[in-house]
């Protein structure tokens, strides 16, 4: 592992460095297993766009410091805002919008590859900062549930979308209903996250497949990413006229090139993104 550069995110609630060209943003608050404050929040929504537009990034891990990765919202400050009479209706959705739009709408919109690496509880908006991640490596002691129905609200983040494409239709709605608790096993059958590790090598495996992907090529990366977007909203035909026009553009790339003369020469590729 190559040095660590720490980036600065303005509080000690997230935690980011740069190793390898892989961005490892940390939630930094384990003795409330990493609950979303209104401060890691706010950090959030700036360092997302941040490391996605840093050309010296090639992929990012989120993960949660200490025995989580994120439980959610902070009930305690959820409970202090709703008791503000001040804040109207229309304050507060606007502020809602503007705050998903730019953490776990931010995530989305990256066109690199991110990781979420889950050890502990993903519950309510955490399990939508993880399922807004292009892949998820859980521990085996990972807890993934909605949570939203125990608390009487309806979903937030993104989480319905997210769970719909990745679990189903019906699965979806029992995943929103029940909030169950699910384990990482089950959560793999789900499709909720593809890979589950050893609890004592999650952070070590995530890093080496975010590091992975941080090698690989970042303009067929992006493309690949615009490709899968639009499928979920496309024809097949529509599909096919979409992908050809980005496979012809990945096709005059020099990381293309440098591709194939790696695959001739038996040896590993060295991308640049260009």
């Amino acid at each position: 592992m190559s040095e660590r550069l720490e980036i600065d995110s303005g509080t000690s609630e997230l935690l980011v460095e740069i190793c390898d060209r892989v961005a490892i943003v940390t939630l930094n608050r384990p003795e409330v297993l990493n609950a979303l404050s209104d401060r890691l929040i706010a950090a959030l929504r700036k360092l997302i766009k941040r490391v996605g537009d840093d050309p010296e990034v090639g992929s990012i891990l989120i993960t949660g410091a200490g025995a989580a990765f994120c439980a959610g919202g902070d009930v305690k400050s959820m409970n202090r805002r709703s008791a503000k009479i001040e804040t109207t209706f229309e304050q507060r959705l606007t502020d809602l919008r503007v705050e998903q739009r730019m953490v776990t709408g931010a995530l989305v919109a990256v066109r690199k590859p991110t990781v979420a690496a889950i050890s502990g509880p993903a519950a309510g908006a955490g399990l939508a900062l993880a399922l807004a991640c292009d892949l998820r490596i859980a521990a085996r002691s990972a807890i993934l549930t909605t949570a939203y129905a125990r608390i009487g609200l309806s979903g937030d983040y993104g989480v319905t979308w997210l769970l719909t494409r990745l679990a189903g239709f019906s699965r979806a709605r029992e995943l929103m209903f029940l909030s169950e608790r699910i384990d990482a096993q089950r959560a793999e059958v789900l499709g909720l996250v593809n890979r589950v590790v050893p609890d004592g090598h999650l952070r070590e495996m995530a890093f080496e497949l975010a590091a992975s992907l941080a090698e690989g090529p970042p303009i067929a990366f992006g493309l690949m990413k615009d490709n899968l977007d639009h499928a979920v909203t496309s024809t097949f035909l529509e599909s096919l006229d979409y992908e050809a026009e980005r496979y012809t553009r990945t096709e005059q790339t020099r990381d293309h090139r440098e591709g194939m003369r790696a695959f001739v020469e038996k040896r590993k590729p060295v991308f640049k993104g260009r």
